[in-house]
């Protein structure tokens, strides 16, 4: 069973915590358990006889068991929380490096809204059932067994009310259980599908507003939305039954007591103390049930909720570091694809074949074709946002597979076709290229990817605010500020994945221009869609289908290569009719 997996995991580091609540629990309860039979004997043998100073003693006596009731159970709920947030906070840590260990692939498998859900709500289940088990769990058995005891203890002639009220509250409850377990399951995957859709929303709400679809969002959301609340609801009619039916079964159990036990007392077979004592005897080992009926509800979600958590820790990456890393390269390193093939799992078809050519120091090599060629997922090969499956991407003669993976992001500069910035301000997103980047540094980056004008014209220039996404900046801004953040690491493998599709001409050629004397000595892959970023690269690689159909400088594929010719003539019939 993955929950008890994942508990006897993570909370191995707090088995000793877990033994002292265990104690404090114990030292509570039994305290609990006595103070009835104690309040028996006052009322027999003091109140009955009028014995004020046996009263005083044992009621002393009293306080002295009540107050370690509450030292040990405050001290046993502070080190159950304690026990259970730390088990939350090594999950959900555990959770967070696995999901970034992951390529693209099992990203894209899990999918972001889900990733999120397990690492925060299914997480916050399984805690909760921890919480409520150090508090709950632990006392209800020894409540349970122990009035039972004292019960019998005080009266053997009432026992038989045991015996019908705690299979009828099992009973009643077991029913009430049976019916909200299938709805506590269904419970996570409709919170993903919530999670999802609002997130779709969010992040796309440029693209509702310009298609003018928010009706049709405000109605998946809300389908979305109701087909959680109704599981909620259902949940919480049924949550809404039990308890009345337990105050039921308490009242009727207790009217029973003092009936039964009433014509005992009256018949001299049992004193007035004894049958307030197995009174409270009895609504305690019924609360005891309750509690642990209870608990029987929180475990089938926090099982459904342990199952998607370990899911996502037994996933191993597709990608997988070596096991003796290569960590030393030359200076300068030339790229090199030998007979690379990639497939997507269960494809049919390769998304990409035979790729073979060399991006060697000091040159640009362009990449072209069509839209699904395969021109970003050949970029994606070399920093392994995911692995070929057939052939070799090497660097400086080594298999990116061998390479430290440190070593590998650090000869890289990747632009990618989303220039995604962080939650921040301009300067914490430079830094994510190099943390001990200079103002000067940055500001020589940002001159050169053509950013200086715009980031010196907000209030508060490099400390500008940046939000998640860097949508409070335009889509030009946002990319030149991702290639700033390339350039600041002065990598050895520059990577534009359509780097300069959301800049103007005039704006891309200043930048391509600006570009050459820092990027002299590295190699330079770039992915574009217009002509006019690529016309003076050292070599043009023309993809269609996922095969190299081109490869040569802009003129030679224009005499020889019928794809490319196809694609600068529609460019320039686009510009002619513009």
């Amino acid at each position: 069973m993955m929950l008890l997996r994942l508990l006897r995991t993570y909370l191995r580091p707090y088995r000793m915590w877990l033994l002292g609540v265990v104690g404090l629990q114990f030292a509570a309860t039994i305290a609990a358990l006595f103070l009835p039979s104690l309040n028996a004997d006052i009322i027999d043998s003091g109140v009955a006889r009028g014995d004020t100073s046996y009263i005083m003693r044992v009621g002393v006596v009293m306080l002295a068991v009540a107050l370690v009731q509450v030292a040990a159970t405050v001290a046993a709920v502070y080190f159950g929380a304690r026990t259970a947030m730390g088990f939350g906070r090594d999950v959900r840590a555990a959770v967070f490096h696995r999901v970034g260990s992951f390529s693209s692939r099992e990203v894209t498998h899990f999918g972001a809204p889900s990733l999120i859900t397990r690492t925060t709500n299914d997480v916050q289940q399984v805690q909760m059932l921890v919480l409520l088990s150090c508090t709950m769990m632990v006392t209800a058995p020894i409540m349970m067994v122990g009035g039972v005891v004292m019960a019998l203890r005080e009266d053997v002639g009432l026992s038989w009310l045991l015996v019908v009220s705690v299979p009828a509250l099992v009973v009643s409850l077991g029913v009430v259980i049976s019916r909200m377990v299938p709805s506590y399951r269904a419970m996570q995957t409709r919170i993903d599908a919530v999670n999802k859709t609002l997130r779709e929303q969010i992040t796309g709400i440029r693209v509702v507003r310009a298609f003018v679809r928010e009706p049709f969002e405000a109605r998946r959301f809300d389908t979305a939305n109701r087909a959680l609340t109704d599981v909620a609801l259902r949940v919480g009619r049924w949550m809404a039954v039990m308890f009345p039916v337990v105050i039921l079964i308490l009242n009727v159990s207790s009217v029973a007591v003092l009936w039964f036990g009433g014509q005992r007392v009256d018949a001299g077979l049992m004193q007035v103390g004894s049958l307030t004592a197995f009174l409270a005897y009895l609504i305690q080992i019924l609360i005891a049930v309750m509690m642990a009926t209870f608990m029987l509800v929180l475990v089938p979600r926090a099982t459904v909720s342990a199952d998607r958590i370990v899911e996502v820790l037994d996933t191993e990456s597709s990608v997988v570091p070596p096991s003796v890393p290569v960590t030393e390269l030359g200076e300068r390193a030339t790229l090199r694809f030998s007979g690379v093939e990639f497939s997507y799992p269960g494809a049919s078809e390769p998304v990409l074949r035979g790729i073979s050519f060399a991006a060697e120091p000091g040159q640009t090599t362009a990449i072209i074709g069509s839209t699904g060629a395969g021109k970003s997922t050949l970029l994606g090969l070399v920093p392994r946002l995911f692995d070929v499956t057939g052939g070799e991407v090497s660097v400086d003669g080594v298999d990116v597979r061998r390479l430290d993976p440190d070593l590998l992001w650090s000869k890289i500069g990747l632009v990618p076709q989303q220039g995604y910035l962080f939650s921040g301000t301009v300067a914490s997103n430079l830094r994510y290229g190099r943390p001990d980047a200079t103002e000067q540094e940055m500001w020589a980056a940002l001159e050169i990817a053509q950013a200086r004008a715009f980031v010196e014209e907000m209030p508060d220039g490099l400390e500008a605010t940046i939000v998640q996404g860097g949508t409070n900046v335009s889509g030009g801004q946002r990319q030149r500020l991702a290639i700033a953040r390339a350039l600041i690491s002065n990598p050895e493998i520059y990577l534009f994945d359509d780097s300069f599709s959301a800049l103007d001409l005039a704006t891309d050629g200043r930048l391509r221009h600006a570009l050459k004397p820092v990027t002299r000595e590295a190699a330079v892959v770039v992915v574009a869609q217009r002509i006019s970023t690529i016309l003076d690269a050292d070599q043009i690689l023309v993809l269609e289908d996922g095969n190299v159909v081109g490869l040569g400088r802009h003129e030679e594929l224009l005499a020889a290569c019928s794809t490319y010719q196809e694609i600068v003539e529609s460019q320039l019939s686009a510009e002619e009719l513009a």
